[in-house]
């Protein structure tokens, strides 16, 4: 239409009434037609100039701050808008002309709505002609998504108790018998063998510190994790929790490998619990590999994500246990918690991540973590619908 409307132009001085007066019904019919596209959508959109005044919006700008924008239409955006955060915020990022900025707000005189912002300039000429506002409500996906937490969390938890129960009965059985048996020596004898009673003593002790690990892994399981999210390079964060291990690894038979991708963007994590979810995978991996191998770790970018790689050369992991890797208190080891592969979930989880898991019984296992990068510098669009 844009092009039309130029050869038109063009060619106006030329032009009869008749044709002047079809070409205005098209450009008339042609606003009509986005008029009614624009209304009939439930997100709201603001088009707005270079002085940040409004050149156009739809309804749904109207319902979500009940303001008449055709009354107001010479003052800023920020001037128009009642909410004092929004408008701040319109106001600082506008002025400045960041690229593209994505944030959410409650609007809590609208009974609490969830409405999320998205600010991109529009581009012609690579120049900056003006700025696309997009507000969606996002209340019901917010309170869906609240409500999935709510139910993952209580059948989380309900699992976790189960298994609490279960593996603190041996412990607590252990303590209870070792008791019993310096109670009857005391009984039986007037004198106490002390070697005995230090040996029964040593294995209370042991059972109680197995009990205190049992908790605290259980408490860390069902607590909200206090994230300090800050943006870090993730081959950093690899090359220090390996220094770490190596000496272990070496001693273990096991070979390291690791290959990091050049230039990747950062990522905003938990520097401590992303440390702690790639030791559980390498110990992991390490069990899987009693006699030596060879662990590979690998970072990479794919598309609007930065992975994470932690592959063995083990003994893998059989068809029909691989949806139960992740549940609570599932293990195929003699020892631990069988909660450390639940806290790799729920520490990738809390990073907004992904974790994925490849494996071949007898051949080996490849863990693959996702992290979002953040959208800090999405494409312009152009007057012409074109990205830039």
């Amino acid at each position: 239409m844009r092009k039309f409307i130029q050869k038109a132009l063009e060619k106006l001085s030329k032009m009869d009434k008749e044709q002047i007066k079809d070409i205005l019904c098209r450009i008339s019919n042609e606003n009509e037609l986005l008029e009614m596209v624009l209304n009939s959508m439930t997100d709201g959109v603001i088009v707005t100039d270079r002085q940040y005044h409004v050149l156009l919006y739809n309804k749904s700008i109207a319902r979500m701050f009940l303001i008449n924008l055709d009354e107001t239409s010479e003052e800023k955006i920020w001037e128009i808008i009642d909410d004092r955060e929004i408008a701040a915020f319109f106001r600082e990022k506008l002025t400045n002309q960041e690229k593209v900025i994505d944030k959410e707000f409650t609007l809590e005189e609208r009974i609490n709505r969830v409405i999320s912002v998205s600010i991109m300039p529009l581009v012609r000429d690579k120049r900056v002609q003006g700025n696309l506002i997009h507000i969606e409500d996002v209340t019901e996906k917010r309170s869906k998504e609240a409500r999935l937490r709510r139910a993952e969390n209580l059948a989380a938890l309900t699992t976790l108790a189960a298994g609490v129960a279960h593996e603190i009965k041996n412990p607590l059985g252990s303590i209870g018998i070792h008791i019993q048996l310096i109670q009857k020596e005391m009984r039986n004898k007037k004198m106490v063998k002390t070697e005995m009673v230090k040996e029964y003593l040593s294995v209370i002790t042991e059972e109680v510190d197995r009990l205190n690990r049992i908790v605290v892994d259980f408490l860390f399981a069902v607590r909200p994790m206090d994230t300090n999210l800050e943006e870090k390079n993730i081959n950093q964060v690899v090359k220090e929790i390996f220094n770490f291990v190596q000496y272990e690894l070496k001693e273990s038979g096991v070979n390291l490998k690791i290959k990091l991708g050049e230039e990747l963007p950062k990522i905003k994590i938990d520097e401590k619990y992303i440390k702690q979810a790639i030791l559980n995978l390498v110990k992991n991996s390490m069990y899987a590999m009693p006699n030596g191998g060879l662990l590979t770790v690998e970072t990479l970018r794919a598309g609007g994500n930065v992975l994470l790689k932690i592959s063995d050369t083990g003994s893998g992991i059989p068809d029909e246990l691989m949806d139960k890797i992740f549940e609570p208190y599932f293990t195929t080891k003699d020892f631990g918690t069988g909660l450390g592969l639940t806290l790799v979930y729920k520490i990738v989880k809390e990073h907004l991540g992904e974790i994925s898991v490849n494996s071949k019984e007898g051949e080996g296992t490849t863990f693959t973590i996702s992290f979002p990068i953040p959208q800090k510098e999405k494409r312009l669009i152009d007057y012409k619908g074109e990205a830039v």
